[in-house]
């Protein structure tokens, strides 16, 4: 497959911690991969100053950041502290599994989101929305819950597919993505036996999820390496996933 020139990141929650034993060298020792951007995790007015002064440092970018801002009073405030950063897109990363057992649920949180979007469209910020297997594995309106809630969504709300989580919900992710269409703008890849238990994740390629087909389900998204768990060393996890995607043509 090809992919763009910038198509490869790294979700910082899988090292996070070398982060914080020692965060500079950290995001050195990414940028020591040849990777050029990373995601931010935890991202807040408050955390902004410090990724900015580092990721300069280091010579990243972060394109795309996690951030909880649906529960800010003042979410003015975030956006701004984003676009100043360069993240271009703020995704929210989970929302809790009893907003989707239902229309209504669905209903209210894509209000919420909808609102935020237009909100964000302001300062020059995309929001999205990062599934783990709870939207997936539910049926609201005859279909998984984040295709009911995709059709609730403002046309500018983008998501980003966790294909392990979604074929972990028993959904053929690549189909998903596919189903999803242009909507999907970037994708969590890490790989494992597909059961809950994080610490049997592995680096992509080494493990059951179908990959390659995930990969050409959606060419043009932002392939973002992660792990919520790594039995080994983190960046050796990280470092060998960079590897088998750039051996795919991801750069």
């Amino acid at each position: 497959m090809s992919a763009s020139p910038s198509s490869l990141s790294v979700q910082l929650y899988s090292v996070r911690d070398q982060l914080e034993k020692d965060f500079l060298g950290t995001l050195h020792a990414l940028a020591d991969l040849g990777l050029s951007q990373v995601e931010l995790f935890r991202f807040t007015s408050d955390s902004a100053p410090t990724y900015d002064r580092a990721l300069g440092e280091a010579g990243l970018t972060a394109p795309t950041a996690h951030a909880g801002f649906l529960d800010l009073g003042d979410q003015d405030e975030i956006f701004a502290a984003a676009a100043e950063v360069g993240v271009g897109t703020l995704i929210l990363p989970n929302s809790p599994e009893e907003r989707w057992i239902d229309t209504g649920g669905l209903d209210r949180l894509s209000a919420d989101l909808n609102a935020a979007a237009a909100r964000a469209a302001r300062y020059g910020i995309s929001v999205g929305y990062h599934n783990h297997w709870w939207e997936i594995e539910t049926t609201v309106d005859g279909v998984t819950a984040l295709e009911a809630f995709a059709t609730r969504l403002d046309d500018r709300i983008v998501l980003e597919i966790d294909a392990y989580w979604a074929e972990a919900a028993g959904a053929r992710s690549a189909e998903l993505i596919e189903r999803l269409g242009n909507r999907v703008v970037a994708l969590h890849v890490k790989d494992g036996d597909l059961s809950r238990d994080t610490r049997k994740q592995v680096p992509a390629g080494q493990g059951r999820l179908p990959v390659l087909d995930i990969l050409a389900a959606a060419p043009a998204a932002l392939c973002v390496v992660e792990f919520d768990a790594y039995a080994g060393d983190s960046l050796e996890g990280v470092a060998a996933s960079v590897a088998f995607l750039r051996a795919q043509g991801l750069r």
